[in-house]
């Protein structure tokens, strides 16, 4: 009698979860054959016919259909159901009773959070009064005007002249988000591998690299505390020390000396935001997001962090304390995407439930809905000039709102795949902006028509963040998945920023 051997362990899990995929493919390939109406409301009298809840929550018409064939086909008896006889009587349709609460509800926060507000809305009424009487000069003016328009039209010459600098193999997994510090003298970059590394800019020299934490989490997005500077002599490479030496100092910011003193901030899939100093050192860890994070940003204050999460809200949090302020809800999905104004008085969020919300910081109302996207809300920016907003999809485009109007006023059909950034210049008042996309190239338009004026081609992989360089020199980072770094400038450098 031959000898009967039990398989392995690994071999029964391997076994079990090729039959799983098999299945999940004849599954797709019985939904691709399966037909249903495009009416919604034939769609929700077969959902109901079936026994099955005709809506989720969250859930939109397209995914409604999917649903409905999703079950079709598990069940395979499509002819069947769809068979059905469904209600008649001219133009009857399903009607719901939905319970409307007109009246305004509150949730109790803590007295820190009446604080940040207060002093959140002193700092933005004196940052939107200084905007708005150098708006008001420039409108008034002729020699103002003139020097905006000249300030336009030389920022559109010279960033159509934008051509690849150098290029750095930047990490041994993806590189995920990039940010320029606020003088524009170096650039932090994240990645899959869970480094968090300063390069210095435009020479694009490692100079140090933060340990990787224990889990090695992915890391999905990086900011730069407002108040952080780079050095004289930073931005051309600091020798000395094992990765280059440079210190990042931070003016009036958050946190100890110059050296360690709060200047950067990671978000990471294990769902902890950590906090940096200049040299790499961690200082403080911030727990309490039930998913992993995605992006994340300082208010201009630099008083609070904000950070979007898979868990559908993000969280504002106090840098000094670690004390997380506001827990704040309305995405019916996760919220991936994280922007302050420059005044500090609203903040954006973008969710995978297609869509983008304003939120005023001094009261916590959600002020604008930002409905367009048929896909998920991947990136946000707001606009030097206090009143553009734009937002990228993984519709392929990306939309310019109007807060004065509280619209879309365009749509850009920016890339031919999901958009990954989208970046406002900020040295010249949002003269041009840029988008990365997953086809592998990163686009330059102008901020006042939103015509192409360049096209950065290069990457071998899709581009999955990009900046530009707050000092007025035009200088253009993008990172991708191709794990390089790639710095763009224009092939003769501009005249010095007045």
């Amino acid at each position: 009698m031959a000898d009967v051997f039990a398989l392995p362990e690994t071999g029964n899990r391997e076994r079990e979860a090729h039959a799983a995929k098999m299945k999940e493919f004849e599954l797709r390939r019985k939904i691709r054959q399966v037909v249903v109406p495009t009416d919604d409301g034939k769609v929700r009298q077969l959902l109901r016919q079936l026994g099955e809840p005709i809506t989720l929550f969250g859930e939109r018409e397209m995914e409604r259909r999917e649903r409905l064939k999703r079950l079709i086909a598990q069940r395979g008896d499509g002819d069947e159901i769809l068979a059905l006889e469904l209600p008649t009587g001219g133009d009857q349709t399903l009607l719901e009773e939905v319970a409307v609460q007109k009246e305004l509800f509150y949730t109790e926060g803590p007295e820190e959070l009446r604080s940040a507000r207060t002093a959140i809305a002193r700092f933005s009424l004196v940052r939107a009064k200084g905007r708005l009487l150098r708006a008001k000069r420039r409108r008034e003016e002729p020699a103002e005007l003139k020097a905006a328009v000249s300030t336009a039209s030389a920022a559109a010459a010279a960033v159509r002249c934008v051509v690849q600098q150098c290029s750095e193999l930047g990490d041994t997994r993806p590189i995920s988000h990039c940010a320029f510090s606020p003088d524009g003298g170096a650039l932090a970059a994240v990645g899959w591998g869970g480094t968090l590394a300063v390069w210095s800019a435009p020479a694009c020299v490692r100079q140090w690299a933060a340990p990787i934490p224990s889990d090695a989490p992915r890391l999905t997005g990086v900011a730069w505390h407002p108040a952080a500077r780079t050095p004289v002599g930073g931005a051309a490479g600091a020798e000395g020390g094992a990765e280059g030496g440079m210190d990042v100092q931070v003016e009036g910011g958050a946190g100890g000396e110059a050296g360690g003193a709060l200047a950067l901030a990671s978000g990471a899939s294990d769902g902890v935001a950590r906090l940096y100093s200049g040299a790499g050192t961690l200082l403080r860890s911030l727990e309490g997001h039930q998913e992993r994070l995605a992006r994340l940003a300082f208010h201009p204050m630099g008083q609070h962090l904000a950070t979007a999460s898979y868990d559908q809200t993000w969280r504002l949090w106090d840098v000094e304390s670690g004390a997380c302020l506001l827990e704040q809800e309305g995405h019916s999905r996760a919220v991936y995407a994280v922007a302050f104004h420059p005044d500090g008085s609203l903040a954006g969020s973008g969710g995978l439930d297609a869509y983008g919300r304003v939120w005023d910081c001094r009261t916590g109302r959600s002020v604008l809905l930002l409905e367009g996207h048929v896909k998920p809300v991947l990136a946000m920016d707001f606009s030097p000039n206090g009143y553009h907003l734009v937002t990228g999809s993984e519709d392929h485009t990306a939309k310019v709102w109007d807060l004065r109007k509280k619209g879309c006023i365009y749509t850009i059909p920016a890339h031919t795949s999901l958009i990954a950034s989208v970046r406002y210049e900020r040295a010249y008042g949002g003269q041009y902006l840029i988008t990365a996309g997953y086809d592998c190239v990163a686009k330059v338009w102008s901020g006042r028509d939103f015509s192409l004026l360049r096209t950065l081609a290069g990457h071998e992989g899709k581009v999955m963040g990009a900046d530009v360089s707050p000092a007025g020199s035009h200088l253009i980072a993008t990172v991708a998945y191709d794990r390089t770094i790639k710095i763009w400038a224009p092939e003769e450098p501009p005249p010095p920023l007045a």
